[in-house]
């Protein structure tokens, strides 16, 4: 497993006392994405995962395990979390009259779709294997290099209480208006993956 160092993101701070990996998306593709992290707000976007996984498996880290930006609206959760975000669009229109679909922003996508009502929406793109692959590689390091719990919430819907469960868990399981991660999300896949020993 390789991990790239991408560029040299500003965190908000340090935090020892991590005990959740929180999983997310990025909601445009990798390249718009990491241009986003990088310019926005004339380059002080504070929303930055600690991992980012392309679609090609490709991982790259942002930000020290140890350290947290702004991904979540409270400090506590912040602080508490190494984030991993997924490339993917997520949720999609289809374009009526044509043969492919559309993300929040406009860019065109004409593969495979997961259709399943969530939260308002009916299409998803789906998350590729690879990604699944890295995403369980670097769940793996981080918990063994952290001491982490190797618990997963098992589903993307909200919880009362998550911010105080030790393990994985997801954006969705904090409300009911974040929507990564998606339907796409395998977690029985996932799940065996992570707990796979080879």
């Amino acid at each position: 497993m390789e991990i790239k160092k991408y560029k040299n993101f500003i965190s908000q701070g340090t935090s020892q006392n991590k005990y959740q990996i929180a999983i997310c998306h990025s909601s445009r593709n990798f390249n718009d994405y990491i241009s986003s992290l990088e310019y926005r707000f004339n380059k002080k976007y504070n929303r930055i995962p600690n991992y980012l996984i392309s679609r090609e498996g490709k991982i790259f880290q942002l930000l020290e395990n140890d350290q947290y930006s702004k991904i979540f609206s409270e400090d506590k959760l912040n602080k508490n979390s190494i984030v991993i975000s997924l490339e993917n669009l997520g949720w999609l229109n289809k374009e009526p009259l044509k043969d492919y679909y559309v993300n929040w922003i406009g860019d065109i996508y004409n593969g495979k779709v997961v259709d399943k009502k969530w939260r308002d929406y009916f299409y998803w793109q789906p998350y590729t294997e690879t990604q699944m692959i890295s995403l369980s590689l670097v769940c793996k390091k981080i918990i063994n290099e952290m001491g982490l719990e190797k618990e997963i919430v098992g589903h993307n819907t909200k919880i009362n209480g998550v911010e105080n469960f030790e393990g994985i868990v997801t954006r969705s399981n904090f409300d009911s208006v974040s929507t990564d991660v998606s339907p796409a999300f395998d977690f029985d896949y996932f799940s065996k993956l992570l707990n796979d020993e080879q």
